[in-house]
């Protein structure tokens, strides 16, 4: 009988997949190096894109037909050291050297911690925490870019998040469906690119999770661009970076993004936005002070027409923040992800 899309993969199937990623993971970081970068001859007729197999082998000290295997997704298993002889060749990054051992099924590398089987001791004092960090934007943020919880300030930042039902505020989704004028990232190519880095070395330890399966599924089969994207087999860590937002009102707000993972939800980021300089300490305090008064809708609605005059109350307006009964680390958004702020 065969197994339904949302089954686990069988063990063979789950190792064939586990080596195919493996495989399209080593072509490209081999391809994207130039001869030049490992201090090799250019020569005169190259044709093949970066380096050729037997100069990673021979870089690497393993045999050509060995690493071509590997390439090709056969089902050897490479040691760690000769795993990290290629890391050295193909000069990988350090979280693309933990991706690789991932997809050669290194004994002990880092794989994803099973989720809790309910909510975490402390769960009701999240939204007391972001709600604290105010005037500085703060939202929890799932590995497959959920927004999991907010303050006043991200939504101000970014509104249209909260005119949206929890299990459907998802970055990505947002990002690459979205029309380009509702994006509220300025430099989107170099941020969508960081996203994916930081996606693939999540989706690295999780193959075999059909939820994950789903989500990538779905958004290649939503934007063309992303499946171009995903396909480079990008691989990056994260780390505190800054990025420029395009409010509503059309001002930019240039802040620095730093993460921070709670013990108890590790699967989930919390991310603190702090004003690069003072005008956007001054742009984030007027957004949070407009957003208060008039809420979402409103601030979206004076956005197209200045002279509209406020609408609800503080109070009144308050979203809910959470998926009702849901932990912050588990999100149902796999199945209809949709727009979200990052």
């Amino acid at each position: 009988m065969s197994a339904t899309p949302l089954s686990p993969l069988r063990p063979a199937a789950g190792a064939a997949a586990r080596r195919g990623e493996l495989a399209a993971f080593l072509r490209l970081r081999r391809e994207r190096l130039a001869p030049q970068d490992v201090g090799l001859p250019v020569g005169p007729r190259r044709r093949t894109p970066g380096l050729r197999r037997e100069e990673v082998a021979e870089r690497a000290g393993v045999g050509v037909a060995w690493y071509t295997w590997l390439e090709q997704g056969r089902p050897i298993n490479p040691s760690m050291q000769v795993l990290d002889a290629i890391a050295r060749a193909l000069l990988l990054e350090p979280a693309e050297r933990a991706h690789l051992h991932r997809l050669a099924d290194v004994p002990g590398a880092a794989t994803a911690a099973p989720a809790p089987a309910g909510p975490p001791p402390g769960e009701h004092t999240l939204q007391t925490i972001l709600d604290a960090l105010n005037p500085l934007p703060a939202g929890l943020v799932g590995a497959r870019y959920d927004v999991l919880a907010f303050n006043d300030a991200y939504a101000a930042l970014d509104p249209r998040i909260e005119l949206l039902p929890p299990a459907e505020r998802n970055v990505l989704w947002r990002l690459f469906t979205a029309d380009e004028e509702s994006r509220p990232l300025v430099d989107w190519e170099r941020e969508v690119s960081v996203m994916l880095g930081h996606l693939r070395n999540e989706f690295g330890r999780r193959l075999q999770d059909p939820q994950w399966q789903a989500y990538i599924r779905r958004l290649a089969e939503a934007s063309p661009l992303f499946a171009e994207m995903w396909a480079r087999h990008d691989v990056a860590a994260p780390a505190a970076h800054r990025k420029t937002f395009r409010a509503v009102d059309g001002r930019r707000v240039t802040i620095v993004a730093t993460g921070f993972t709670r013990t108890e939800a590790p699967d989930a980021k919390l991310w603190i936005y702090t004003p690069a300089d003072a005008d956007a300490a001054r742009v984030l305090d007027e957004l949070l002070a407009r957003y208060r008064e008039v809420g979402a809708a409103g601030l979206l609605a004076g956005a197209a027409d200045p002279a509209r005059p406020g609408g609800r109350t503080a109070a009144a307006h308050r979203p809910v923040r959470e998926a009702a009964g849901q932990p912050p680390e588990v999100s149902s958004s796999a199945s209809s992800p949709t727009p979200a702020q990052s």
